[in-house]
């Protein structure tokens, strides 16, 4: 039997989290390699990593926005720009 986990991010609410990570996964599609994510998504955002396994770490001194850069394998990843000017991507897979 499979078990639905219902996820939550900020404004939405999804019955499982497949399908939270489809919705993530459909938001890096609409941005471009280089484009920051726009400030009605970073709340989404903020709220994925607040639930990624590694949030504490992650974040750091604090996150400052996103943005879309390549990854290993030359794949789209969304990135954490943090307040002090460093980054690191950021798996929306792993909340």
């Amino acid at each position: 039997m499979v078990i639905k986990i219902p996820v939550t991010l900020a404004p939405l609410h999804f019955e499982k989290k497949g399908d939270a990570i489809a919705y993530l996964n459909a938001m890096l599609q609409k941005y471009d390699i280089g484009d920051k994510v726009i400030a009605s998504d970073d709340i989404i955002f903020e709220a994925a990593l607040a639930r990624h396994p590694e949030a504490k770490e992650k974040i750091g001194a604090g996150v400052k926005d996103f943005s879309v850069r390549k990854a290993d394998y030359g794949t789209k990843c969304f990135w954490m720009n943090r307040i002090e000017k460093t980054t690191e991507k950021f798996s929306h897979k792993d909340i």
